[in-house]
């Protein structure tokens, strides 16, 4: 990449004028040469100085330049090394993200040319050889516009969207995106579906803000949870593989991206414990029991209530847990999507689904924990169903 960087480097200087070249590399950091060399080729001259300096010189030579005039292959380069060590977006990830324009165009509200032209100094950039175009602009309006015999995956790859810096995908999917692009529920089906693509490569397409009440959307890294995920997940994922924790891992999924949706999942992971705890001990619930009265059902039989305890400290803790299966059900109820927002109803935000499925997780996993521990308590008396699901022999 440092290589590749020399000889755009070079390149760059050599488009100043022969007399301007020397003093140009001066103000690069660059060693000092007479103007009959540069005259003799401007190419050389600077390429040869950049070959005994550092690698690190030559970068800071880069951003120097860059900071002065606008260069887009060399921002490219430098954006390319910037991203070394970072997660990246794989091939298969591109190829998937470019699919999903076959067939439709970049944008709905404006031209596909102009989106690429605020993205992608085209007319400035060489159209690909072999071509009887000059620029990159011309090409692509005669073989999109004049003949319309390039494929949107013909243009984008041509764009260079598999090799370009993750910066400048991300410039991309932020465009395609925004809402002089694409407006209302096609907007927001291409922004999940692309979300749903980046998220396998630990990004989300999140969104970033509304302008004239349409919404726009960035990308950043995605969430890596709090740090009692993994011991949630594995306590549920030991307690019910399938339903259970599958209704955790979506929840979690979701919380950046779709809070309203992750509010929801959190309340009826608790309900889904909640059931399952019940059934496995021969108890009995109501499909017309919300979350609060299945956890009364529930703390009877683990003996969670209040009153079945003395001392102050646990009454409080227990109390609290109470409270907190309520209030679930209360921001539920206010801020998920299971009910119409209506016109005045609060958006929940990625902090309110946090806390939600933070503490759906917490409450799941110490009631499982409550119920293995009283399953294999000799003095506890309770039931536990057989393989076929009907009830075993009460233990003493």
């Amino acid at each position: 990449m440092i290589k590749e960087l020399r000889q755009l480097l070079a390149s760059a200087i050599a488009d100043a004028k022969a007399y301007d070249v020397p003093g140009l590399c001066r103000r690069l950091n660059l060693a000092d040469g007479d103007d009959q060399e540069a005259f003799s080729s401007k190419f050389k001259y600077a390429h040869k100085r950049l070959m005994e300096v550092s690698a690190e010189q030559v970068v800071a030579s880069t951003r120097q330049l860059v900071a002065e005039e606008s260069h887009f292959q060399l921002s490219e380069q430098l954006a390319k090394i910037d991203e070394i060590g970072e997660p990246a977006v794989t091939t298969l990830t591109r190829r998937r993200l470019i699919a999903l324009f076959e067939g439709r165009p970049l944008a709905r509200e404006i031209d596909d040319l102009e989106l690429i032209r605020s993205l992608w100094p085209i007319a400035s950039l060489r159209a690909p050889h072999p071509s009887a175009e000059v620029s990159l602009e011309d090409y692509l309006h005669r073989h999109t516009i004049r003949n319309d015999d390039l494929t949107q995956r013909d243009v984008l790859e041509t764009l260079g969207l598999l090799t370009c810096s993750r910066a400048q995908l991300f410039k991309f999917l932020a465009a395609v995106t925004a809402p002089d692009a694409f407006s209302g529920a096609e907007q927001v089906e291409l922004a999940e579906k692309i979300d749903g693509l980046l998220r396998h490569d630990g990004y989300t397409l999140a969104l970033a803000g509304r302008v004239s009440g349409s919404p726009y959307y960035a990308v950043r890294p995605a969430p890596t949870g709090s740090p009692a995920d993994a011991s949630i997940s594995a306590t549920l994922a030991a307690f019910d593989p399938t339903q259970v924790h599958a209704r955790w891992t979506m929840a979690m999924e979701r919380r950046a991206s779709e809070p309203a949706g992750a509010i929801t999942l959190a309340r009826t992971l608790l309900e889904d414990v909640c059931k399952w705890i019940l059934h496995q001990a021969g108890e009995t619930w109501q499909e017309a029991d919300d979350l609060p009265a299945l956890y009364r059902k529930l703390a009877k039989v683990l003996k969670l209530a209040p009153d079945d305890h003395t001392e102050q400290v646990f009454k409080q803790i227990l109390g609290s847990c109470q409270s907190v299966v309520e209030s679930l059900g209360a921001l539920r109820n206010k801020l998920s999507d299971a009910h119409s927002p209506g016109p005045k109803r609060a958006r929940p935000q990625p902090r309110h689904a946090e806390l939600a499925v933070n503490l759906a997780g917490a409450m799941a996993t110490f009631l499982v924990a409550t119920w293995e521990a009283r399953k294999s308590d000799p003095a506890a008396r309770t039931t536990a169903p057989g393989p076929s699901g009907t009830a075993g022999q009460k233990s003493a």
